[in-house]
């Protein structure tokens, strides 16, 4: 945790960056492949620390996976998952715990799902609620709302479910993927939000891949017929948007010209909408047939929602401590729960910058000026390292502590990163 990486201030390349698979089409590709009948490849996936904590639990229902590099092996069963007495470490990885949360309450025998410190403080509640709607027994064990969760399986008979995604959509997302499983399939209403609406898309998108049928009504009903069996096959995970942001921001700030290969205008990720608000500061956006790229120049504030964009906020705020005015950044409340309290991280760091910015529970105001040397603390959170590292390409005395955790997301980083100025 003591571990510190100097971040070298230097002349930024014009280049090409190919990122890996998007984390979160992967962690729905491994459980949807799982929820098949036979054998799917899932070519391009992400291999990461939080990856791998699905892999793990989905082992531990009794699934065989094998990893190779970025290419995955899964032995779906059809939704037929085996007991598990011990209990389902998911570390912080809170697709994880939403998602396999969902998974459980398909299997036989009841499942405890933990995590680390972090993880049993951020909320679950709305999805266990739900689950007790449709009949299964699903539980905060230490009565808070938060992980640790059991969950004993059960054939679901009931159809209706009413579910809160104000804070966070992968509730209605764990609902989504289970659904098709159940004999009589669900209706879901979900009656505040959902935050993160892209995401929703992403999973919808995914369950139609793998030949799923089901109806909706914009964000609010869902219906998705029972008794569906997930269509086994070979299956490739597109370059993740979000991690492309990252190199995005760096273009922005740098002036240089850094396009992310593999990424498409029209992806149902909605990171990649991070370029519009890129272009709304001053930048050059191209959006060609084998990617995107981005063209730094004199930055302008600029205000901008981000509910659907929540992983962006430190990107965003970090380009906008280079920018000419106040950046204004709303409807971002649910950050407080992701693996670190993102909103107060993302001020307090700042504020260390020597850049003026301040929260309220969903707003972040971020005044342009200039940025200064300083240890960043990264609350063992992946986006805070990785976004204020792009920072230190212009700012000399940057450092970054505890580098490792960028693992948890997005392994190869560091190399990639340095990449931008290596000759």
């Amino acid at each position: 945790m003591n571990q510190l990486k100097e971040i070298k201030a230097q002349k930024v390349n014009s280049c090409r960056v190919t990122v890996p698979g998007s984390k979160s089409y992967t962690h729905r590709m491994l459980i949807a492949a799982a929820l098949a009948d036979g054998v799917s490849i899932l070519k391009n996936a992400l291999v990461s620390e939080d990856t791998l904590l699905t892999v793990e639990a989905l082992r531990q229902m009794g699934i065989q996976i094998k990893v190779n590099r970025t290419e995955v092996r899964v032995d779906g069963l059809g939704g037929r998952l085996e007991p598990c007495d011990a209990p389902i470490y998911l570390g912080n990885s809170g697709t994880s715990m939403r998602l396999l949360t969902g998974v459980a309450a398909l299997g036989k025998g009841t499942y405890t799902l933990t995590g680390n410190a972090r993880m049993q403080t951020r909320p679950i509640k709305d999805l266990t609620d739900a689950l007790q709607q449709i009949g299964i027994q699903a539980r905060s064990l230490k009565g808070n709302g938060c992980p640790p969760v059991e969950v004993t399986g059960a054939i679901i008979k009931a159809k209706k479910v009413d579910i809160n995604c104000q804070n966070s959509s992968q509730y209605l997302s764990a609902l989504l993927l289970m659904a098709p499983r159940t004999p009589q399939g669900l209706d879901i209403r979900v009656t505040s939000g959902p935050v993160s609406r892209p995401y929703v898309d992403l999973t919808v998108a995914l369950m139609e891949t793998f030949g799923i049928r089901l109806e909706r009504e914009d964000y609010r009903k869902f219906k998705i017929p029972g008794g569906q069996l997930y269509r086994a096959g070979n299956y490739t995970v597109e370059a993740d948007c979000s991690q492309a942001a990252y190199f995005w921001g760096a273009a922005a700030i740098s002036g240089a010209e850094i396009k992310v290969t593999g990424i498409k205008a029209d992806s149902t990720q909605g990171d990649v909408r991070f370029v519009d608000l890129l272009q709304q500061m001053g930048c050059r956006v191209a959006r060609e047939s084998d990617g995107i790229s981005v063209v730094g120049g004199p930055l302008r504030a600029i205000e901008a929602d981000l509910a659907d964009m929540p992983d962006q906020v430190p990107t965003l705020a970090v380009v906008a401590a280079f920018s000419k005015g106040i950046t204004v950044i709303k409807n971002v409340a649910h950050l407080k729960s992701k693996e670190s309290d993102r909103l107060t991280a993302t001020v307090t760091e700042l504020n260390k910058m020597g850049i003026e910015a301040s929260c309220t529970e969903s707003t972040l105001a971020i005044k342009g000026g200039k940025p200064q040397g300083f240890v960043v603390e990264t609350y063992n959170d992946h986006r805070i390292a990785m976004s204020f590292a792009i920072a230190g390409l212009r700012v000399p005395g940057i450092c970054i502590r505890n580098e490792s955790c960028v693992e948890k997301s997005f392994p190869s980083f560091w190399h990639i990163f340095e990449g931008l100025y290596r000759s």
